[in-house]
């Protein structure tokens, strides 16, 4: 793990690491991930100076996952809590990290083939 991967994150970094858009695709929703940390209690940034939150490895595959589950798999907030608080998650933790990292795999081969194409389209 690089010297970056390990630094703590801000919000809006997190809010860009997850991917997490708004309706309207005009502001950051950095309000979810607050949302988020009052219902799930095992998210646990640091909040320093400022009332600014920083968060670790730990907390961002958390609310990866979090957000998968709720936008990807269309589980309810009451269901989530129920496998996060559920101590024989282990299993599901790691087809759910494997399910997560294809999906940022999938997301970043969109990205690029929509480069791709704005390139070919300006030519």
């Amino acid at each position: 793990m690089s010297k970056f991967e390990s630094a703590y994150k801000t919000i809006g970094e997190v809010v860009k690491i997850v991917g997490l858009k708004s309706k309207r695709g005009d502001t950051s929703p950095t309000h979810t991930i607050r949302y988020w940390e009052k219902e799930f209690k095992q998210i646990k940034p640091k909040i320093l100076n400022g009332n600014r939150r920083y968060y670790d490895k730990k907390n961002i595959d958390l609310i990866k996952k979090i957000n998968f589950l709720l936008k990807d798999q269309g589980m309810t907030i009451k269901g989530v809590k129920k496998i996060l608080n559920n101590v024989d998650t282990l299993k599901l933790d790691e087809n759910l990290n494997e399910s997560i990292k294809a999906h940022d795999i999938r997301n970043k081969l969109i990205k690029i083939s929509n480069i791709i194409k704005s390139l070919k389209d300006d030519k």
